[in-house]
């Protein structure tokens, strides 16, 4: 009778061990490990983007986040984050926080006299450099939104977008 008692000790101790452990450790807050700088609400995922062919150093680089929903993509307030840093000549790079992974799709803007906004011609084009996610063909007008949508399936992944000027 005395080796189940034994045995019994053995299992709380072990369970007593593990919970303490546990309990000790630190919590990750959300967006812990994320490069410093990174834009949008802090969360556990977050991609780098980096955006390459950019004529200059004026303004801001936008980055806008969509969910996988193709009736919100460039429509009004359909992004879920506009994201906004300092424009570098050449290569600018972003980190963006995102909900969770999964799908979701980017569209980028040079912002070259800080607007806020992309600015347009007469004839409604963006009259300021811009690119989408996976980088797509734009001769024929605005992208499909399936060509544009990228799977980000943890965090830290990069995507690269190169920006075409009118």
């Amino acid at each position: 009778m005395n080796r189940p008692r034994r045995f019994r000790a053995a299992v709380i101790a072990v369970f007593t061990a593990f919970a303490a452990t546990f309990a000790a450790a630190p919590a990750m807050a959300a967006g812990e490990g994320a490069p410093a700088g990174c834009q949008g609400p802090a969360s556990d995922t977050w991609i780098n983007i980096v955006v390459d062919g950019v004529r200059n150093g004026n303004g801001l680089m936008a980055v806008s986040l969509y969910a996988d929903d193709a009736s919100k993509f460039l429509v009004r307030k359909g992004s879920l984050y506009t994201s906004r840093v300092d424009a570098t000549a050449g290569t600018t790079r972003v980190c963006v926080f995102l909900p969770r992974p999964g799908v979701y799709a980017f569209a980028v803007y040079h912002d070259e006299n800080a607007s806020r906004k992309l600015d347009r011609t007469g004839l409604g084009l963006p009259a300021e450099g811009f690119g989408f996610s996976n980088n797509p063909s734009t001769l024929a007008g605005i992208p499909s939104f399936r060509s544009v949508r990228l799977n980000v399936a943890r965090s830290g992944l990069g995507a690269r977008v190169h920006l075409r000027y009118p």
